[in-house]
């Protein structure tokens, strides 16, 4: 699940504006940027918001406890 804090926070992460996000994810800038206000987020919406953060190295965090996002440079083979 993503959240408009962790939206925010991917964002700043890679350096990017709601328009960037809005251009990667294949969305208007306008449901991006009213999400992050607070505005629900249908999840088909949602789904191309985080296929974008991830294919850009970026994982979100969203639990009871915190939500955020987390760049990741690697990801370690077991």
């Amino acid at each position: 699940m993503i959240t408009p804090e962790a939206q925010r926070a991917a964002r700043s992460l890679l350096g990017w504006g709601v328009r960037d996000l809005a251009a990667k994810a294949g969305l208007s800038w306008t449901t991006v940027s009213q999400f992050e206000n607070g505005r629900p987020l249908r999840d088909a919406n949602a789904a191309k918001i985080v296929e974008a953060l991830q294919a850009h190295g970026v994982e979100l965090i969203a639990d009871d406890d915190r939500t955020g996002a987390v760049l990741v440079y690697a990801r370690r083979r077991d």
